[in-house]
Parts: C-alpha cells; sequence; structure tokens
C-alpha cells in the first residue's frame, strides 16, 4: 500500500492536481489531506471538489487551522493577507463546502497511524512544530508509531531515538527514507499549496507502510497561473509572490 500524504493545499489547484498526478503516477493507492485545504489561494472550490471526491473513495481529511476560520471556527489569531483570504473564501463557499469543511475531524487514528494538521498535543490549538522539543510532546501525546502532520510548510522526519529524546531529519526530494516500526516518528509532509522553503515546488510525501519506508518529494507546478489567479481575484500580492518564490 502506498499512501499519499498532502497538507496546507490553500486552495492551489494547479498545485494539487500536479501533486496527485504525480502520485498517481506512482502507484498510490490511498490518500490522506491533512488540512488547510483552504485559506490563501483563488480556487477553493474546485479544490474542495477533488478533495470531496477522494473522501468519498475513503481518503482520510482532517481539519486544518483556515478551513476552521472559512466556517467561522477560527483556532487561532491569522496574519492580515490570511484573514483577508478567509474572508474572501467564506464569500466563495457554498453551502455544500461548508458543511463538508465543518464535518472534518481534528485527528483521524488508524492502527499505528496518526493523522493531525498540527501538533498532537493541543489539535485544536494548532501548535506549530517547529524543533525537537514541539515535536516530542506531540510524538507522546499522540502516542502511535507514525504521526503525519503539516501546518509548518516545510518538510521535516523527527523520530524518538534510543535515549528516547526527538532527532530531527532533513529528508531529500525523491531518497526513500526508513521507518522502522520499532521507532516513533512523526513527520511534517511540507505544503502542496504554499511551500515556504525557497523552493517553489509543491512538496508531498508517499508512506509504504508495508516496507516501511517514507519519500518527500518536490512537483513542479504552475505557479505563475495560480499567482495571476490570486492577483485577479484581488487578494493580497503577498500571497502571490510567495508562491513565485516559495518563501
Amino acid at each position: 500500500m502506498k499512501l499519499a500524504l498532502f497538507a496546507d493545499i490553500h486552495s492551489n489547484l494547479e498545485a494539487i492536481t500536479a501533486c496527485l498526478a504525480h502520485a498517481q503516477a506512482l502507484g498510490a493507492d490511498r490518500y490522506a489531506f491533512l488540512g488547510d485545504l483552504v485559506g490563501y489561494g483563488a480556487d477553493p472550490l474546485a479544490v474542495l471538489d477533488i478533495i470531496e471526491q477522494y473522501a468519498a473513495d475513503g481518503a482520510v481529511v482532517v481539519l486544518g487551522n483556515h478551513d476552521a476560520a472559512a466556517v467561522g471556527r477560527p483556532a487561532d489569531p491569522l496574519n492580515a493577507s490570511a484573514q483577508a483570504a478567509i474572508a474572501w473564501t467564506q464569500a466563495q463557499l457554498g453551502d455544500r463546502q461548508r458543511a463538508f469543511l465543518t464535518a472534518l475531524p481534528l485527528t483521524v487514528r488508524d492502527g499505528n497511524t496518526l493523522f493531525v494538521h498540527a501538533s498532537a498535543a493541543a489539535p485544536e490549538r494548532s501548535i506549530y512544530v517547529t524543533g525537537p522539543a514541539e515535536a516530542e510532546r506531540s510524538i507522546r501525546a499522540g502516542n502511535a508509531v507514525y504521526i503525519f502532520c503539516g501546518h509548518v510548510h516545510e518538510p521535516k522526519l523527527y523520530y524518538l531515538g534510543a535515549d528516547g529524546r526527538p532527532m530531527p531529519f532533513r529528508p531529500v526530494s525523491g531518497t526513500p527514507i526508513p521507518i522502522g516500526k520499532h521507532r516513533q516518528w512523526l513527520a511534517i509532509v511540507g505544503s502542496a499549496g504554499q511551500p515556504r522553503d525557497r523552493i517553489n515546488k509543491a512538496c508531498y510525501a508517499i508512506a509504504d507502510l508495508e516496507r516501511s519506508r517514507l519519500t518527500f518529494f518536490r512537483v513542479p507546478y504552475d505557479h505563475d497561473s495560480a499567482a495571476q489567479k490570486i492577483r485577479a481575484a484581488g487578494l493580497p500580492e503577498r500571497l502571490a509572490r510567495r508562491l513565485e518564490r516559495g518563501a
């Protein structure tokens, strides 16, 4: 089984369609969308239509803080650009999309795997896992072999070493990483829709849990078109530039 993992899509249709096509070409047969489906980008309806179709076929989908804000349940304060994008997104959503987002869970547990948008230590608070201390709290609270999450917009992997301390690992695109079940792992899969590590390629990961392998990927997509849609919608210029620069 190959599990494709996408986070922080942020209404970026060009990015998610490129990532899905890439994953399908590699034989992905299961999918998980780790929150922040909307916000920032200019295609919330098209993106939600795609994800709803995958959800109907059994994909895991969890709630992100931008998704919660879009249905009037903000988890934490947003900056001015994010607030402007959420206000615009709210005006685009119909009853079906609002109902879909409202019904999303904060976490999904499947055997020894936990799916969450941010930290498993407090899923409702959208805590950023930016270092070993936050990673350890999330791993211990999640109580799973594998925790898959997003929110940080940069790919990163942590595992508990033999001494019980979290060890960080920065993945290389396309290089499989052994993730043996004898350890506990936390994978931040990066952002499909708004990467922030100065690489303007979309990011996602595939977990082959039967072989205990995790591979992160960077996928080129038409970020120029996605940025121009943001400008055409009257959304903040900063959001368009982030796609072009990857930061």
